[in-house]
């Protein structure tokens, strides 16, 4: 049995929070059109689309994992204002407007940017960067949640036995802290796939090179590219790949539903 007293008046303002939010999904979910589903997810246009979502996502989940990680880790084991510091620094991406983080990157990547002879803006690299921007705060709060929770204790018992810095956190931490890790890779590429934001404005929207589901969604509902049958299947795919990633995560976090 749960604790707590909620007033019973609260309960429809709360239910009515819940519709606003299922309400819309619902209607989205009522206009596929079923006959058609499986031409629409399969298209050309459509595919290329998913097909570059899927491996660019990956690609950077993978990057932010290298440095997210490292990143949580020297978070979560910093005195306690450093930490805050760094924690609020990781936290701005996830406050700022993604078209914000697009202008940053271009400002930085572009022709006239400090780093513009790498000629990386509107082509695919360009993307996995716009990702692993938005994406990243997602991964290092996650696991800097969870190494938090796991405390130092065994860290020093084992540092006590002549245990090297590498074999604990080998052996010891990254074990103990494994199921915000998944959930935080996995809230990763949730994020990455479904970035558009940054991507639009860094990357552009070329069919093949720089156009994910969201973009290709986008362009649909503005009279060009795939279909709008397509748009449709595939934000419901997006739909299904968000609630799968939650029940994933759900399932990874200890004690929950046991």
């Amino acid at each position: 049995m749960t604790g707590g007293f909620v007033p019973r008046w609260l309960v429809v303002p709360a239910v009515a929070g819940l519709l606003f939010l299922l309400v819309p999904l619902t209607a989205l979910v009522a206009r596929v059109e079923w006959g058609t589903l499986w031409s629409d997810v399969t298209s050309p246009a459509a595919l290329s689309a998913l097909g570059l979502s899927l491996s660019t996502g990956a690609l950077a989940t993978v990057v932010c994992a290298v440095v997210g990680i490292p990143l949580a880790l020297v978070i979560a084991r910093s005195p306690a204002r450093l930490a805050a510091v760094l924690r609020a620094l990781v936290t701005v991406p996830l406050v700022l407007p993604p078209m914000v983080g697009g202008v940053a990157l271009l400002y930085l990547f572009g022709r006239n940017g400090a780093l513009g002879v790498l000629g990386l803006p509107f082509t695919t690299a360009a993307v996995v960067l716009a990702q692993v921007f938005v994406a990243l705060p997602f991964l290092v709060l996650a696991v800097e949640g969870a190494l938090r929770s796991t405390g130092v204790e065994f860290e020093r018992t084992a540092a006590s036995l002549g245990a090297s810095r590498a074999t604990i956190l080998r052996r010891i931490t990254l074990p103990l802290a494994a199921p915000g890790i998944v959930a935080g890779v996995v809230l990763c590429f949730a994020r990455a796939i479904g970035e558009f934001g940054a991507t639009a404005l860094f990357a552009g929207n070329r069919p093949g090179v720089t156009q994910t589901m969201p973009l290709a969604i986008y362009t649909a509902f503005n009279g060009a590219g795939v279909s709008q049958g397509a748009a449709v299947a595939l934000s419901l795919l997006l739909l299904v790949t968000a609630v799968a990633v939650l029940l994933l995560v759900r399932g990874w976090r200890p004690g929950v539903g046991r």
